[in-house]
C-alpha cells in the first residue's frame, strides 16, 4: 500500500513554531558504566540547556581510513538512572556535513527534549555518526567537513559497507540498546538519504523505520573495494521490501534539485508495490525542510 500526502511546511520554519502547531493538534539488562564523555556543546550554551545527556564516543575503523571515527550520542535525561533498554535512532548528514550538523543547523536536541517531554516521541537513544568518505587520519582532520563536489564524487561505499559493524556494533556495546530490527531506525538529508537508502537494502534484517529526506536517489560512486555497495539496488529491494520496513518515509520540497529524480523512485518503488509513504513540501534543498521532516518522521517512530 502506498499512502501519499502533500504537507505546505515551509512556513513553519522555525521548530518551535512548529512544535506548537503539532502539539496542538495533537493533544484534543544490567545498567553499564559510562563509556564516553558528555559534551557540553557549544552551539547550543547561549540559550538552550537541553535535558537530556550528549555523549561523544570514538570507536575504530574496520575498513581503510581514520583508524578512529567520533560520533555523538543523544540519552535519555534519566539513562543512568535506570537498567531500561531503548530503541536507537541513526541519523545521517548531508554533503557538507558532519556529526554535528543535525545540531548546529537542524536544533535537533531542543526538539527531541520537546517532542518527549509532550509524549510525541517515544523515549530513545539518537545516534548521530560521521558518515564522509576519508582516505586517512590525516584526512579525517577532526571530522574535516567535505565540500558538495567532493562528498557527491567520493562514495564509494567504504563507510557504508563498514557502517552496520561498526557504528551499530559500538553501540550495542556501549550502550542500553534493544538490538532487534523493530527498535532501529536509520534516516539521512541528501547523501545521508542515500547511504540509508543503500545501508537498509544491504541489511535488510536491521532497520525497521526508514527516512529519506530529499534524497540523491542516483550514486557517482569511486572505484574502490567497496562499491559494489551501491550496486544491483533492485535485487537488493525485492529481499528488503518481501517483510517490508515498518515506516519507509521518502519526503522531499517540489522545487529541490533531486525532485525529479525522487518522483522516478516514488514511482519505482510504487510500481513494485513497496509500501512507503511519499510526502512532498514547498521548498528546496534546505535545512528548514530537513529539520521539518525529522520532527514528523521521529513522531512516527517504535509504533507512535
Amino acid at each position: 500500500m502506498v499512502r501519499i500526502f502533500v504537507v505546505p511546511l515551509q512556513a513553519m520554519r522555525h521548530s518551535r513554531l512548529l512544535l506548537s502547531s503539532i502539539i496542538m493538534l495533537l493533544l484534543s539488562s544490567c545498567s553499564v558504566s559510562r563509556h564516553a564523555a558528555v559534551v557540553e556543546y557549544p552551539a547550543i550554551k547561549e540559550g538552550y540547556s537541553h535535558k537530556g545527556i550528549l555523549e561523544e564516543c570514538f570507536y575504530e575503523c574496520t575498513v581503510k581510513g581514520p583508524r578512529e571515527r567520533r560520533m555523538l550520542v543523544y540519552l535519555p535525561a534519566d539513562y543512568y538512572d535506570t537498567e531500561e533498554r531503548y530503541p536507537v535512532l541513526y541519523l545521517l548528514h548531508g554533503a557538507q556535513g558532519n556529526e554535528t550538523s543535525w545540531i548546529d543547523k537542524g536544533d535537533l536536541l531542543q526538539n527531541i527534549d520537546s517532542l518527549m517531554a509532550h509524549g510525541l516521541m517515544k523515549s530513545c537513544i539518537v545516534v548521530l555518526p560521521n558518515t564522509n568518505q576519508h582516505n586517512s587520519d590525516q584526512d579525517y582532520g577532526k571530522s574535516r567537513i567535505k565540500g558538495a563536489l567532493e562528498a557527491f564524487f567520493e562514495n564509494d561505499g567504504m563507510v557504508e559497507y563498514a557502517f552496520v559493524s561498526d557504528v551499530v556494533g559500538k553501540v550495542d556495546d556501549t550502550y542500553r540498546t534493544i538490538p532487534e530490527k523493530s527498535a532501529r531506525a536509520i534516516a539521512g538529508l541528501s547523501i545521508g538519504a542515500l547511504q540509508s537508502i543503500h545501508i537498509t537494502a544491504n541489511h535488510p534484517d536491521m532497520f525497521d523505520y526508514v527516512g529519506l529526506f530529499s534524497p540523491m536517489v542516483h550514486p557517482v560512486p569511486r572505484p574502490s573495494a567497496h562499491c559494489a555497495f551501491y550496486r544491483k539496488l533492485k535485487v537488493r529491494h525485492k529481499v528488503q521490501f518481501a517483510t517490508a520496513p515498518q515506516l519507509y518515509w521518502v519526503m522531499i520540497g517540489r522545487t529541490d534539485f533531486f525532485y525529479p529524480r525522487m518522483i522516478a523512485y516514488h514511482n519505482y518503488l510504487e510500481r513494485n508495490a513497496y509500501e512507503h509513504e511519499y510526502r512532498t513540501t514547498r521548498g528546496g534543498h534546505q535545512w528548514y525542510n530537513w529539520e521539518d521532516y525529522s520532527i514528523l518522521f521521529m513522531q512516527r517512530l517504535w509504533g507512535n
